[in-house]
Parts: structure tokens; C-alpha cells; sequence
């Protein structure tokens, strides 16, 4: 049987999959961001390599693996700080800022609400067994 691309795609969970797209819009603008939009130095800087661990917890968020949601949900909380503190500087960086700072917050917001039903779960389960 042979599964075509929309049929995988609605198989997944909606907020795994905006985690995901969120996370790999947020790979490309690191990435463009030190690279040529808004470089720390002309040319570009070696902190592009921040665009490292999100592209790690990205295959894990696609699969939908809980634990790598679950670091990915602490992870993407550097990436929010780095936003609010850059969206103070001038030019184009406030501007890539904020956009950091969108990514950021909808990849925290769909990781928690992917997760959610998961720690209902375990409450559920703790409170129905104590021991």
C-alpha cells in the first residue's frame, strides 16, 4: 500500500506538526540572521552555529518522541531570552528579533499543548495507583 505525503501529514498531531514548522522556520532565521541579514560581524560569525541544537531536536519532533519534545519545550526557552534581549538593539536585529520571538513562542506554546494530554495522563495514573 502506497501512502502519499497528505496521508502521513494527517496522521500527525497539529501542534507536532506547527512545533515542527515552527522550529524549522526558526533554523533558517538563525541561520540567515548571522549569516548575511544581521551578522554580529561583516560576513557572518560563528554564532550561526546556534542553529545547532535546534536542528538536533527537530527529527525527535517530527516523530512525535516525547522526550525530545519534552527538552525540546526547555530548549526553545533560550532561544525565547535571546529574542527578548536582542529585540532592544536597533536596525534590523529588533526586527529579527521579534520574528525569533514569534517562532519562538508558538514552537513553546504547540511543544506544551502536544505534551499535555501526556501529563494528564501520568496525574491520572499516579492518582489512581499511589504506590
Amino acid at each position: 500500500m502506497h501512502f502519499s505525503v497528505l496521508d502521513r501529514l494527517e496522521k500527525k498531531n497539529l501542534y507536532q506538526l506547527i512545533a515542527a514548522a515552527a522550529v524549522a522556520d526558526l533554523i533558517i532565521l538563525c541561520i540567515a540572521w548571522e549569516w548575511f541579514l544581521a551578522p554580529l560581524r561583516p560576513g557572518g560569525s560563528w554564532l550561526v552555529l546556534k542553529a545547532l541544537p535546534l536542528i538536533l531536536v527537530l527529527p525527535g519532533i517530527w516523530q512525535g518522541k516525547n522526550y525530545i519534545m519534552q527538552c525540546a519545550s526547555m530548549l526553545i526557552l533560550i532561544y525565547l531570552a535571546e529574542a527578548l534581549v536582542r529585540i532592544a538593539e536597533t536596525g534590523a536585529n529588533r526586527y529579527v528579533a521579534i520574528l525569533e520571538l514569534i517562532l519562538a513562542t508558538t514552537t513553546f506554546i504547540a511543544l506544551l499543548l502536544y505534551l499535555k494530554p501526556l501529563k494528564d495522563a501520568a496525574k491520572k495514573k499516579r492518582r489512581a495507583n499511589p504506590y
